[in-house]
């Protein structure tokens, strides 16, 4: 291997690097407990930290919560026992590109809009087995109970 393929390994390196900060979408400001991050066939134990990528599942473990910023500056804060999925997400408010679209499967989350629910409120929703939610205010909190057996 001579100089030049070593040096290109290494652009390759650093480019590869640069495109995974680049789709992250938000990351873990606050935990308390376990929770867990699941992205495609990744699952790691949330840190303060851990990033966020569309698509991405999060879990909260008993007695435990969370919470996370985007990259718009919305704030989703997780009680215990939650399961929430990042559905969309895009944020390019220059080229008009604004989407977040998130499952809430169980559990509770308190909501604070960021600069995407300011910009296009009808770009947020949450889903949950019974309903969506439209965000047109700046905070709201929901709770999804599992069904009775």
């Amino acid at each position: 291997m001579n100089i030049r393929h070593i040096i290109a390994c290494l652009l390759l390196a650093a480019v590869s690097s640069s495109w995974a900060d680049e789709a992250a979408i938000g990351y873990v400001k606050t935990l308390t407990g376990e929770a867990t991050i699941t992205t495609g066939k990744n699952k790691v134990n949330a840190q303060l930290g851990t990033p966020l990528f569309q698509g991405s599942q999060l879990k909260t473990g008993h007695k435990s919560s969370l919470g996370v910023t985007f990259k718009d500056d919305t704030v989703m804060s997780f009680g215990a026992d939650t399961e929430l999925t990042v559905d969309e997400y895009l944020y390019a408010p220059s080229q008009g590109k604004l989407k977040l679209g998130s499952s809430l499967a169980k559990g509770s989350m308190n909501y604070v809009s960021g600069v995407i629910a300011k910009l296009q409120p009808d770009a947020v929703s949450v889903k949950t087995p019974t309903g969506t939610i439209g965000v047109r205010g700046t905070q709201f909190v929901v709770k999804v109970e599992e069904p009775a057996q």
